[in-house]
């Protein structure tokens, strides 16, 4: 059984991107500053890695109740997509940071931010197409009107019945825009 809440309209894409880059572009930002500091007592792959975990599964609380308009708590299936996403996103900052340290012999803490943080906003663009088509889509089934019972058939005196052209019905509106 759904509440209420969990009912309400998905936002559109425009509302949705703007409500992606608040919650994970904060969770994310937040995050980069973690793995800095994390890295200065483990190595970095392991505190990105740690830190990645941590605010996938926020994050992806975050967008359940507030992005993708699901309402509600995320479920188990939508977490394991969000962490395959997160993975790829993860993957992609590491390639950008070891390239980072094979470009630059001792690069400063600057950089390194602008390096993860860029390469953190184009894993973030993928992330929101497959969290937008793939993990939180709806399931779009149409809604039928309720069959209306057949009309009466006429019937001439003998008792057969006559054929009569029946004209098709009006859609109702909740009908038509239930796809939309």
């Amino acid at each position: 059984m759904e509440s209420a809440q969990s009912q309400q309209a998905a936002p559109g894409a425009v509302m949705a991107f703007a409500r992606f880059v608040l919650c994970g572009g904060g969770v994310g930002l937040a995050s980069s500053f973690a793995v800095a500091a994390a890295a200065a007592w483990m190595p970095w792959v392991l505190a990105n890695a740690v830190i990645t975990a941590v605010s996938t599964v926020l994050a992806t609380e975050l967008h359940a109740r507030f992005t993708f308009g699901a309402g509600g708590h995320a479920t188990w299936r939508q977490h394991a997509q969000s962490a395959g996403s997160a993975a790829a996103a993860y993957a992609v900052t590491c390639v950008a940071m070891f390239a980072l340290q094979l470009l630059v012999a001792a690069p400063g803490a600057v950089l390194a931010q602008v390096v993860y943080l860029s390469a953190s906003a184009l894993a973030g663009v993928a992330r929101f197409a497959v969290l937008r088509v793939v993990v939180f889509a709806r399931s779009r089934t149409q809604v039928t009107a309720p069959a209306a019972s057949p009309a009466p058939v006429p019937a001439t005196a003998d008792g057969r019945t006559v054929p009569v052209a029946h004209a098709a019905a009006p859609a109702r509106p909740a009908t038509l825009c239930a796809a939309a």
